[in-house]
This record gives structure tokens, sequence and C-alpha cells, in this order.
């Protein structure tokens, strides 16, 4: 045998045995992390079905979620699926649900009693935690005026079934924005290659619209945080095995992809840095299979989780075409995985597999350190980092040792009035006048004692929007 054919057989050969040779790269799969972040400081948001799954999962484990996100989305159990509504598939069962009332209405098929009153069986079966938590989480939610997707009424339920929860001591702990011209999509500031017009409804469901709905979600759940990093983020995006949260099934049992992404900030990888974690989920057809990782990169939170000791984890959902029938890579809010109820509670398969992801990252949590409450200083910070036509959502700095804060509102040139105490550095305040200027101002309780007040803030309402009746082709307010 000459030289030449002597090195194309050993080439062969080493190319075979490359074959059953385990890459160093993937002979072990890539496992979360645990990070020094607390459990009890998570929060979760999404669009779409992704809001769907934002507000199951936030309900089933409130007792861990201290914020929810809801963008174009609707409430708990919107799609009323079990086993008798399964069996009735030859009428649509809760996939024609889940199309139907569920995105395009009327009000009058989404009945408030029906989503309370599984939420409280599912509560008192101990298949979610008790729904009294829902009481003292930070919610946030968005209707575009120009979605052609997801009517208003879904979202409109989606606050009613948090506001039954909430009750009036706790209401301001809501901030709905629905004057926004925006499609169906998830809104971001600043123009991006890539990303559509406002008002528009289609791929990759991020529109630019001069607003920053990362940032007002992350600070209605946290309160006041250092504005984001503006250039090369520090931090990284890391590709994670999501198989290993989904054991014993693979993830294609559960319409959930080989591989997920979170964002971690430089600063927490240290072990001393204490941290928290936001769970961000995309929409139907907005997964890596379908967008590659715009979402992850485009949607804004990761410039302010850089700045700001905030971890994001990005689930990854996928195209499902045979069992579960899951076509445009939604994630599971009317039981397409198992034909049950369980989508909506703990044991959901793709409620553990997030859960189980959450564990993973919170596992390096240290103790807590204890802050003595004292006489309280002035909160700092204090902005309007939102306004609709009816509220404002104010935020601040948070006060060492707090307990409560007391927020009081003054019109233009009038005289404060105390409006409400509210736990937490946020307050949605609702029930104003369009186009009106009112001004804040905060103080901080402590061992029932009030400290001294914030600077003042001011802020004008917008006008409420004409009506229209072709979303995608209203006209975009300023």
């Amino acid at each position: 045998m000459d030289t030449a054919k002597l090195r194309q057989c050993l080439a062969a050969a080493l190319l075979c045995a490359g074959a059953f040779t385990p890459s160093p790269l993937t002979a072990e799969p890539a496992a979360l992390r645990g990070y020094n972040a607390p459990i009890g400081e998570s929060s979760i948001s999404g669009i779409s079905s992704g809001a769907f799954m934002a507000v199951q999962f936030g309900t089933a484990w409130s007792s861990v979620i201290k914020g929810v996100g809801v963008v174009a989305g609707g409430p708990y159990w919107c799609a009323k699926a079990d086993a008798i509504a399964w069996s009735l598939w030859y009428l649509g069962g809760p996939a024609s649900r889940a199309e139907g009332a569920c995105l395009k209405g009327p009000a009058s098929e989404l009945t408030l009693s029906d989503f309370t009153a599984k939420a409280d069986a599912e509560a008192s079966a101990g298949g979610i935690d008790p729904l009294d938590n829902l009481g003292g989480q930070k919610i946030y939610l968005f209707h575009g005026y120009n979605d052609s997707k997801v009517a208003r009424a879904a979202t409109d339920a989606a606050a009613d079934f948090y506001r039954h929860y909430l009750g009036d001591a706790n209401r301001g702990n809501l901030f709905y924005q629905t004057t926004l011209g925006a499609g169906h999509s998830f809104v971001v500031a600043k123009p991006a290659g890539g990303l559509n017009a406002c008002n528009a409804n289609q791929s990759p469901f991020i529109n630019q619209c001069g607003y920053d709905q990362a940032g007002i979600i992350l600070q209605h759940i946290y309160g006041r945080l250092n504005p984001p990093n503006p250039g090369q983020l520090a931090g990284t995006v890391k590709i994670f095995d999501q198989s290993i949260y989904t054991k014993p099934l693979p993830p294609d049992s559960l319409s959930l992809d080989d591989r997920g992404y979170v964002f971690v900030p430089k600063d927490c990888e240290q072990e001393s840095a204490r941290c928290r974690i936001h769970v961000a989920l995309h929409g139907c057809k907005q997964d890596e299979g379908e967008v590659k990782r715009q979402f992850v990169d485009d949607a804004g939170y990761n410039a302010w989780a850089d700045n700001n000791h905030l971890i994001v984890l990005y689930p990854q959902t996928k195209v499902s075409r045979f069992w579960p029938t899951n076509w445009y890579a939604c994630w599971d809010w009317w039981g397409y995985v198992d034909y049950l109820d369980s989508y909506v509670t703990k044991s959901g398969p793709q409620v553990k597999a997030i859960k189980a992801m959450l564990d993973a990252l919170t596992a390096g949590a240290a103790p807590p350190d204890e802050t003595p409450a004292s006489f309280p200083a002035a909160p700092d910070g204090l902005a309007v980092i939102d306004t609709s036509d009816t509220a404002a959502d104010l935020v601040w700095s948070p006060v060492a040792g707090a307990t409560t804060y007391r927020v009081s509102r003054a019109s233009a040139d009038g005289a404060f009035q105390t409006i409400r105490e509210v736990a937490g550095p946020s307050f949605g305040d609702s029930g104003l006048t369009p186009q009106t200027t009112y001004r804040w101002h905060v103080s901080a309780i402590a061992n029932g004692a009030a400290g001294p007040t914030s600077v003042d803030t001011a802020a004008t309402t917008r006008a409420t929007p004409a009506p229209c009746g072709s979303p995608g082709s209203c006209p975009v307010s300023k």
C-alpha cells in the first residue's frame, strides 16, 4: 500500500474512532449551578402562552414567587381543562376554549368565579400553595390595544383574578397598563435590528414602542433598581441541559427543548454576592427553534439584570407535532401534555420542570442577614416609572428595617393625603383621572413608627385611547 492510501486509511480510522469517543464538551450534561439566591426572592413573567404559564406557576408556587409579570395573558385555569373536559374532545375540549374565549373573549365567557373556585379547590387539596400568599405578590399586567391575538377581555380577567386575592388592602400591589398601542408583543424601548414596529402582530413578537417593559416589570416587583447597563454586558448567557430537570421523562414528552438559557451577572459568580432569580417565559413561536435567541438577547431583561444582581432564567419549549401536540411551541396552559388538570398545579409536568430549574439555581443560598428594625430613614429614589390613563406605578429604594411604607398623594397644587400603606417598595396607584398631574411622597414604617417622608415626585396620567375596532391598525399614541 502506498503512503497516500495509508494516510487515508488512518484518517478514516481516526474519524470512526472519534465518532464513538465522547467529546469532553458533551460527555456530561451542563447542569445549572447553585447561586447565593434565596428562592423566596424569585419572580416570574411571560408573554402570551408564557404569561398564562407565569400566572399558573406564580399561583401554584406563591410561597416562593414574590412577583408576576403578565403580558398579553389571561387568568388561572382559563381553558378549564380537566379529564372530563378532555373527554369531550369531539366538541373541541379545552383546546377549543383556549383558542376561543381565552384569546378572543367575550368577557361574558370569562367568569371570575370559575377561576377562583378552581384555585380555591386546588389550594384546599394541597395541589397549590395557600392563596393568602397572592396578597403579598407584586403584579404587573399589560395589554396593548393593537393586540390582534389576545383580546383585552382575557387580560382583564387576569386582573380580576388577582384583585380577588389581593383584596382592597393590597390593591396597590397591582399595576395594569392598557394605554399603549402595542401589538401582540413584548415591548422594548430602543430600536434593534430585526424587531417590529409598535403595532405589529408578527414574529419575533418583540416591538419597539419606546417603552422599557422588562425594566418596569422588574422594578414593580423589586423596587427601584440601578439603571440598565447601556453597553457591553459583563454577565454571560449560558446554555444548560433541560433534560436534567424533566427526569425521568425526556424533554420531548413535555414539549420542552433539550436546552435552555440563563443570564448570570458577573457579580453573581462570587459566592459572597447575594442575587435574585427572575424567570422569563417566551410566548408561542418565540422559542429558539423559531426566533433563535432573539427573546433571550433582545427582550431587555439582561441589561437590567447585569447591574442589579439578577439572574434571568429562560426555559425553552419546542414544537411537538405528534405527542404531545403543540405546533407553535406554546407553554402548556390548556393541558396538552397529559390531558388532565395538573398543568395548573405543582404536579404539572412543565411547572415541575421550571421549579426544578429554580431549585437548582437557588441551591447555594446563604441564610439572610437579619436587619434589626429601627427608626427608618426617608426612602430614596422615589419615581413614577409608568402611567396609564387611570393609574401610576411608583417605585423607590428599599429602606433597611422597614415593615411597610406609607404612600401619600396630592393634586398638582393641593395638600397631601395618605392613601395607603403597602409592603414592598412599589405601589400601583389606581382610580386616577386621565391627563391629570399628581404628586406623591412616601415614608417608611418600622416598629409602628413612620420615618421622614421622601422627596416629592410628580407625573401626569396618559390620555384614554380612542376606541378602535381593528387592533393592528389603531393609531399609536405618543
